[in-house]
């Protein structure tokens, strides 16, 4: 369990991401006793713009920098005296993975490392929690039947869930070696609103309604399991503060879709939404060269965290795709 500190101030890494912009501000709102330093480099996929609600916040501060810098780390936990920290920092992106991959080993490997080393010397044995966002990329590709556990092995296919997996094994390792209070998530593919527009529903909607060829790749079968983001903040919060120490708990909407489907459920949104009554939006849909190593599926059975902490994804996926779209189309001023 996590230490109550008169001072209880925890460093959120990556806070300017995705799931990290969606998590603070839900975070600060659940526990108004705790204050949340957020640590970002932003790069292309961090921006200030997802966490303006928050920006004058109380308990709320943010500091431009990189988890791999040793000295900057080393003075935000002295500075602020970081009782705790959820690291969400990380290179994500696949594709760019497969062009550019050193930078991946470095922020997600070195900075991982650098951000366990400094606060296993910072808390001294303290029974602080470190809790690492993770991937089931890790886990590689599934075929037709089957999911991801907690037992599965590790598998990793492309640079990117390579250096997750490399991550995941540097936390293991300071819980059996050091005895730190640490928790890892592994989460299915994250929708909602903030998400970077390269990944794959951003970019079908932005596609859609530029009237440009939205793009699927292979013959769009890949199938991965969808976990609408707001249902991942809730898991989080619940593992960073009631998980087992040295445990692993996967997160999973339940929401298996292959890529085609997808593509023409946001099709058929916006053709409600647009009023385009002529044509369909689908009819901009085109098969692309398939990604070098694709992995075929990923699933993951939630059965521990629903049972140990009572947790479950609640959104349904036709609603949270829509809220997602709208979020888009208010973003586009549509």
């Amino acid at each position: 369990m996590v230490e109550h500190h008169s001072n209880n101030t925890i460093l959120i890494t990556g806070g300017a991401g995705f799931i990290g912009s969606n998590f603070i501000p839900y975070f600060l709102d659940k526990h108004p006793d705790i204050k949340v330093v957020n640590l970002d480099l932003l790069t292309y996929a961090g921006s200030l713009k997802n966490l303006e609600e928050v920006e004058k916040h109380p308990n709320y501060t943010f500091i431009k920098g990189d988890i791999c810098d040793d000295l900057l780390v080393k003075n935000l936990f002295e500075k602020y005296n970081i009782t705790g920290v959820i690291n969400f920092a990380a290179e994500s992106h696949v594709d760019n993975s497969i062009d550019s991959p050193r930078q991946f080993i470095k922020t997600n490997i070195e900075g991982t490392f650098n951000l366990l080393e400094n606060a296993r010397i910072f808390w001294k044995g303290k029974n602080n929690r470190f809790h690492h966002i993770s991937t089931d990329e890790v886990y590689g590709s599934l075929g037709e039947n089957g999911f991801f556990t907690e037992e599965s092995s590790y598998k990793p296919n492309s640079p990117y869930s390579a250096s997750k997996a490399s991550s995941d094994f540097l936390v293991r390792s300071y819980y059996h070696t050091y005895g730190m209070n640490v928790v890892t998530s592994n989460c299915s593919n994250n929708y909602g609103p903030k998400q970077h527009d390269e990944k794959l529903i951003p970019t079908i909607i932005r596609s859609a309604i530029n009237g440009v060829k939205i793009p699927i790749y292979g013959n769009g079968k890949n199938i991965r399991d969808w976990l609408f983001v707001n249902d991942h903040c809730v898991g989080i919060d619940s593992i960073y503060h009631k998980g087992k120490a040295g445990e692993t708990y996967l997160l999973g909407g339940n929401n298996e879709y292959d890529n085609l489907t997808i593509a023409m459920k946001i099709c058929d949104i916006l053709d409600h939404k647009m009023l385009n009554k002529n044509s369909s939006f689908s009819d901009q849909i085109q098969f692309v060269e398939d990604r070098l190593g694709h992995d075929f599926r990923y699933a993951i059975d939630a059965s521990k965290i629903t049972k140990e902490l009572n947790w479950k994804a609640l959104e349904k996926f036709d609603s949270g795709l829509e809220k997602t779209v709208d979020w888009y189309l208010n973003k586009y001023q549509l």
